[in-house]
């Protein structure tokens, strides 16, 4: 029974394939230029943290099938951002202090977008992205969440998650906002 946590997870191939895209969009350079994301690790923290809030946003509105994946996803989110504090050279004692914060950050996050969305509002969700996202600087955040809403639009129409297939839009095509 305890070695049933060492089995390989025949999802796991999967499951990766969701978290690469998303941490491979979030890096898109159009995001630390265009937009004015910091391009610091908080800010690139952020990114993923908005990305991974998408997708489990959109599993969150099916089958229980593709709850459970969106469960695995934030699973594999934790562990990543585990090992890149270990890398980072944080010590055995804080990064639990350090997970804690990053979970708040990622719920506080969550609430705030999904409100944000549920308006859809570019100017409510411009707010919350500037606050958050873009750590109160006032460059880009109409442009951003413009991204957002298309990216949410996006995922609603996309049925492939469980086969690993995961597309967000080109952050370079979304124009600005008059």
């Amino acid at each position: 029974m305890k070695f049933r946590l060492f089995r390989p997870n025949p999802h796991d191939p999967i499951i990766a394939a969701l978290y690469g895209t998303i941490v491979a969009q979030a890096r898109s350079p159009a995001f630390y230029g265009r937009y004015g994301v910091p391009d610091t690790v908080q800010g690139r923290l952020e990114m993923i943290i908005l990305h991974t809030v998408l997708l489990l946003r959109r599993l969150e509105q099916d089958a229980e099938s593709l709850r459970e994946l969106g469960q695995a996803v934030f699973d594999h989110f934790c562990r990543d951002m585990d090992a890149s504090l270990r890398e980072m050279g944080v010590g055995d004692v804080t990064v639990p202090k350090k997970m804690r914060g990053i979970g708040e950050a990622f719920y506080g996050r969550q609430a705030v977008y999904a409100a944000a969305l549920a308006t859809a509002d570019v100017g409510v969700l411009a707010g919350a992205l500037e606050r958050n996202v873009l750590a109160g600087r006032r460059v880009g955040p109409a442009r951003l969440a413009t991204y957002v809403l298309e990216a949410a639009a996006r995922l609603a129409d996309q049925r492939d998650f469980e086969r690993g297939e995961l597309v967000f839009p080109d952050p370079e095509s979304i124009q600005q906002p008059p």
